[in-house]
């Protein structure tokens, strides 16, 4: 297959990988055409990422770049900060979104959360409830 000049190729390992599949299914799968791969100047299969994209059953799966196991990040600006004894409510603006999260005051006080003041809000739970529309 003659690759486009701009499409992103990754070897046959980092494929398989991401298919979940074997490089040996890799392989059997191109010689019989389901996928379409190209050959490197070292004779090395490539694999398209479209060809990926097409042959995975469901969409990747974000990845956050970092070694913490959180993915739902929210970064945005502390708006406001209400503390009272040892707790405090913190509200960031992240985009169209507002949340707010209940943490203790010294927190609050470590990590010099002021509004204005640039923040993350990391959602890590058990339990997320989805409800459709507005």
């Amino acid at each position: 297959m003659a690759k486009k000049a701009t499409e992103k190729m990754v070897a046959i390992g980092e494929a398989a990988k991401q298919l979940g599949v074997s490089t040996d299914t890799l392989r059997r799968w191109d010689r019989a055409g389901t996928l379409k791969t190209s050959r490197d100047a070292r004779n090395r299969r490539r694999v398209p990422v479209s060809e990926i994209e097409r042959l995975r059953d469901a969409p990747a799966r974000h990845a956050t770049g970092d070694t913490f196991s959180a993915r739902n990040r929210f970064p945005g600006i502390v708006r406001s900060v209400e503390a009272d004894g040892v707790m405090a409510l913190v509200e960031i603006e992240a985009g169209p979104h507002l949340v707010t999260a209940a943490i203790t005051r010294d927190a609050v006080e470590e990590l010099g959360l002021v509004p204005g003041a640039p923040a993350i809000a990391t959602v890590k739970a058990t339990s997320v409830m989805v409800q459709r529309g507005a």
